[in-house]
């Protein structure tokens, strides 16, 4: 394992997101905050609880997760399209560096953007509303899971894409209706039996629910199988980024 080439891209790709600190960081948390205060302050005026949760609070698991989501795809895609773009991913690739430190590198870096990302939300919330996290350690857990699940995700749509449009076309269209009809800002329990049954085709209510277990105690669906509904979308990305180095889809001229 060549940890001087990881390191390397690592460092770079870390560095790109504090050159762009406020697009990086400060829009997100401010663009959550603004969701405190338009759900917190308008819909929790007539919503006091939810499954015995203040529903300030109970909206803080989905918001992170909505958060954690998008970042995390918008930094691994925009961070391996860019090189091709450039044309500078073709030296990386003849670079005596494996594809695994590849992968390591640009998804390590994305990963650990949006989990920073993530827990400032988190501090900032806690000056919103009270929160108590019951399970500390699922909470990391599905945190890095789910971080390091959608950069994958998003290093797949980086070197899909081959336009700038098609970056965004997945997660406008796709994750985040899919993140906000996941229970975000609501149990799945309060919608109607028809479309309480058609969430549970939405792969996000699980991540969303086990998230907010870590934080309750309460959930919409068990945490185990919220926790096994992530390790599969892990192992379909690890699938697709494996075969993607093995054909050279989209990376050979």
């Amino acid at each position: 394992m060549n940890f001087s080439a990881i390191r390397t891209i690592y460092t770079f790709e870390m560095a790109r997101a504090f050159r762009t600190l406020l697009q990086s960081i400060v829009s997100p948390v401010v663009s959550t905050s603004l969701y405190f205060v338009v759900f917190g302050g308008a819909i929790g005026s007539r919503i006091q609880e939810v499954d015995g949760v203040d529903y300030g609070s109970f909206i803080v698991p989905g918001l992170i997760m909505l958060s954690l989501l998008t970042q995390s795809i918008a930094n691994a895609s925009f961070g391996i399209y860019f090189p091709k773009f450039v044309g500078t991913i073709y030296e990386i690739l003849s670079a005596p560096v494996s594809y695994v430190e590849i992968v390591v590198a640009y998804v390590g870096a994305a990963a650990t953007k949006s989990i920073l990302l993530g827990l400032i939300i988190l501090a900032t919330a806690s000056l919103f509303v009270p929160l108590r996290i019951e399970h500390p350690f699922v909470m990391v857990l599905f945190l890095v899971l789910t971080a390091v699940t959608f950069s994958l995700f998003g290093f797949i749509i980086g070197i899909w894409a081959d336009g700038f449009e098609k970056l965004q076309l997945i997660p406008l269209l796709v994750v985040t209706p899919l993140t906000f009809l996941g229970g975000s800002f609501y149990s799945i329990s309060m919608l109607p039996p028809l479309w309480h049954t058609v969430s549970y085709f939405n792969p996000v209510v699980y991540l969303v629910s086990g998230f907010r277990w870590s934080f309750f105690g309460k959930s919409d669906v068990g945490v185990a199988a919220s926790l096994a509904m992530t390790l599969v979308f892990l192992a379909v990305c690890l699938v697709l980024v494996a075969w993607i180095f093995r054909t050279g889809y989209k990376l050979k001229r």
